[in-house]
């Protein structure tokens, strides 16, 4: 009994250092949102927020976890593609990531960073052939890689550019470029 609450004490001086160092931060985020499908590609706008929690390491290191919600302008339609006046439409819809960040202090107010994890994309796809309109969507799981630069404006405000590659199944894969705008707690 004595063996485990030593390691028990011994745990907990580890874990309050780092809980003092911990941040959570949300931010808003918009930029460009290039898809590919099957070889051909359309860009539009992305938008979103996300939310995270970061915790210092050793070094100026820090490792953190990042939840995203976003959105997307971005739509491609041909016309006449199986009769006449018919028109073929793939939009994408929300985008769901949860990622892991790993970064390193740089200065007083910059963090640089790089990111990898779980994604999941939405895409619509609608068919009109001048009389009928069909509709299907279709959830794609994938993984999500980026690196991204973090500027502190304030004690509790930052900037923050990133470059996100998500690629899906069925040969569907997104780039984003980013810029957000977020609050630390």
């Amino acid at each position: 009994m004595k063996k485990f609450a030593i390691a028990g004490a011994a745990a907990a001086l580890f874990v309050v250092p780092a809980a003092a160092n911990a941040q959570a931060w949300v931010q808003a985020e918009t930029g460009l949102d290039i898809i590919s499908v099957g070889g051909e590609s359309d860009e539009g706008v992305s938008y979103g927020a996300s939310v995270g929690y970061d915790v210092a390491l050793s070094g100026g290191m820090f490792v953190g976890i990042q939840g995203t919600v976003a959105d997307s302008s971005t739509k491609e339609c041909a016309r006449d593609v199986d009769v006449a006046g018919d028109k073929l439409c793939v939009k994408t819809g929300r985008d769901l990531a949860a990622v892991v960040r790993l970064g390193t202090n740089v200065g007083e107010s910059t963090k640089l960073y790089v990111l990898g994890g779980y994604a999941n994309g939405r895409v619509r796809l609608t068919y009109t052939d001048g009389v009928d309109s069909t509709s299907i969507g279709d959830n794609g799981d994938g993984f999500r890689l980026g690196a991204g630069a973090q500027y502190t404006l304030s004690n509790n405000m930052f900037v923050k550019g990133e470059y996100r590659y998500t690629n899906y199944e069925s040969d569907f894969s997104r780039h984003n470029v980013l810029v957000g705008l977020g609050f630390q707690f």
